[in-house]
């Protein structure tokens, strides 16, 4: 699976910053553009198994009627 990421140097600390756009709240940083990819990367990866993990207990909790 590919996503898109926004790499941005950060002027004011130093180093760069990392989003994933296709997941809000989906942010990393570096201090290097390749220690931030890097470092997305895992984010991404986070958040999908958070995301998966947040599905799981939604079908648990639902009801299930049968006929």
């Amino acid at each position: 699976m590919r996503f898109k990421i926004i790499l941005e140097e950060d002027e004011e600390v130093g180093g760069f910053i990392a989003s994933c756009p296709g997941l809000p709240g989906c942010f990393s940083q570096g201090d290097t553009v390749e220690e931030a990819i890097e470092n997305i990367k895992e984010a991404i990866q986070a958040c999908l198994e958070s995301l998966a993990e947040d599905d799981l207990q939604e079908c648990i909790g639902k009801s299930l009627d049968f006929l």
